[in-house]
């Protein structure tokens, strides 16, 4: 009978030895798929330096930043869920930490990559196939995009900078600021722009105004010349 108990011991250990080296097999594959997805984005988005896609939690941070979210709060939402995700009944709301600013640069990225703002769903439950549509489909980063709501003030407001890494101009028009020397990638054969919403009309110009008369310089005439005295 101790025989045999310790046979089932033995296979079952066996048994989570070979099942946990399966997972991480395939959380490698897996990590090694989105950091190459990341690589692609950030290659639309102006990012110098194919390496950063590939380091572990910063890659996700420049992520972050691409979406106008402060790459500190996602840092610190990977920390608190790392720590924290084991505590009894909060654990697995504090796990989704990550998850939540995840989607909020999701949202901002796929705005600069003409997805609307459904397209955060896939994100959310298909975060690979996200990054992986985002990755070779054929849309070009929009630079245009107004700044994200928070952009003003507020703690998920970016204002770091990392050389190399497009700035996001806060709580103004315009965008982002490319790098200097960033060259854009030219348009993939048979690129066509997106076309305007319908009924879209672009702004007129302003009325031309005439510049304003320029005022009149006083005349002054010469003092009359005083009369000879009478005899």
């Amino acid at each position: 009978m101790d025989d045999y108990s310790g046979g089932s011991a033995a296979a079952a250990a066996a048994a989570l030895i070979v099942f946990a080296f399966f997972i991480f097999i395939f959380a490698v594959i897996g990590y090694v798929i989105s950091a190459f997805f990341l690589m692609k984005i950030f290659d639309k988005a102006g990012v110098q330096g194919k390496w950063r896609a590939w380091v572990p939690i910063y890659n996700f941070m420049v992520f972050a930043k691409l979406g106008d979210v402060n790459p500190w709060v996602m840092l610190g939402a990977i920390l608190v869920s790392g720590v924290l995700n084991q505590v009894p009944v909060l654990g697995w709301i504090i796990a989704l930490l990550p998850v939540a600013v995840g989607a909020l640069a999701a949202w901002r990225v796929g705005l600069k990559l003409q997805k609307e703002t459904p397209w955060v769903i896939l994100y959310v439950l298909l975060g690979l196939v996200w990054l992986g549509i985002l990755a070779f489909d054929k849309s070009r980063w929009n630079t245009n995009v107004p700044p994200a709501p928070w952009a003003a003030n507020g703690f998920l407001a970016d204002r770091t900078v990392w050389q190399g890494v497009p700035v996001q101009t806060s709580a103004a028009p315009g965008g982002y600021t490319p790098p200097a020397g960033y060259q854009p990638p030219a348009p993939p054969a048979g690129y066509q722009p997106p076309a305007p919403p319908a009924g879209y009309q672009p702004p007129a110009p302003p009325a031309a105004t005439e510049p304003p008369a320029a005022p009149e310089s006083p005349t002054t005439e010469p003092p009359s010349a005083p009369e000879p005295p009478r005899s």
